[in-house]
C-alpha cells in the first residue's frame, strides 16, 4: 500500500524505461523475488539501484558472519536510523533466524539487550559504536576480529554501511512501511 507521503511510490512496470527494466529484472529474478521497498525509490537511478542490490545480495545472503548475526546488525542499523521499512521486514526474519524476541524488543527500545549469546553481544556493541561514536574501540574490534576474522569484520562494517544507505534512501523518500508481525519502532 502506498502512503500519500511516499515521495517515490512504485512506478507502473509499463512506464519503466529500458534501462529500468534491464536493472530491475535481476532483482525480480533473484532471491528477493520482487522489486521490494528499498529498490522502489532506487529505480529512479537504475545503475545505482543495480550496484546497490548486488552489494546487498552479498551482505544479506552470503556475509561471512551468517544470516542470524546479519539480521541483528540490520536491526541495530534500522534502530539507529529509525527506519521503519527495514524494521518491518527484518525484525520477523531476525526472530525466525534465532534472535530472541527480548533482544529484538531491547534494540527497538534503544537499549542494550541484557541476555545475548557472545556473538550477538559483539555484533550489537560493534554496530552501536560504529553508528554512535563513528569508530570502534580496540576492545570491541579485538572481540569481533577474534570471532569473525578480518573478512567477517569487514562484512559487518559493510552491513552497517549498506543498511545506512537504504535507511537514508527510504527515510528521505518516505517509503511506505509494509505490514509486519513485529511492532513498529517506537520514537526515542
Amino acid at each position: 500500500m502506498t502512503s500519500a507521503n511516499d515521495r517515490m511510490p512504485p512506478l507502473p512496470q509499463e512506464a519503466w524505461s529500458e534501462e529500468q527494466r534491464r536493472y530491475a529484472q535481476p532483482i525480480i529474478d533473484g532471491p528477493r523475488g520482487a522489486l521490494i521497498s528499498p529498490f522502489v525509490p532506487l529505480l529512479r537511478s537504475p545503475e545505482l539501484m543495480d550496484h546497490t542490490q548486488r552489494l546487498g545480495e552479498y551482505l544479506r545472503y552470503r556475509s561471512a558472519i551468517g544470516v542470524r548475526l546479519t539480521e541483528l546488525a540490520i536491526l541495530v542499523t534500522a534502530r539507529q536510523w529509525t527506519q521503519q521499512v527495514e524494521w518491518a521486514i527484518h525484525a520477523p526474519i531476525a526472530l525466525r533466524e534465532g534472535v530472541a524476541q527480548a533482544t529484538i524488543d531491547a534494540v527497538a527500545a534503544g537499549k542494550r539487550p541484557s541476555a545475548m549469546p557472545e556473538d550477538e553481544a559483539v555484533v550489537h556493541d560493534f554496530c552501536i559504536e560504529l553508528h554512535q561514536a563513528r569508530q570502534v574501540s580496540d576492545a570491541t574490534w579485538a572481540k569481533a576480529q577474534q570471532l569473525f576474522g578480518d573478512k567477517g569484520v569487514m562484512d559487518l562494517i559493510g552491513i552497517n554501511g549498506y543498511y545506512s544507505l537504504l535507511s537514508m534512501v527510504m527515510n528521505a523518500a518516505r517509503t511506505t512501511v509494509p505490514a509486519s508481525s513485529q511492532a513498529p519502532l517506537p520514537a526515542l
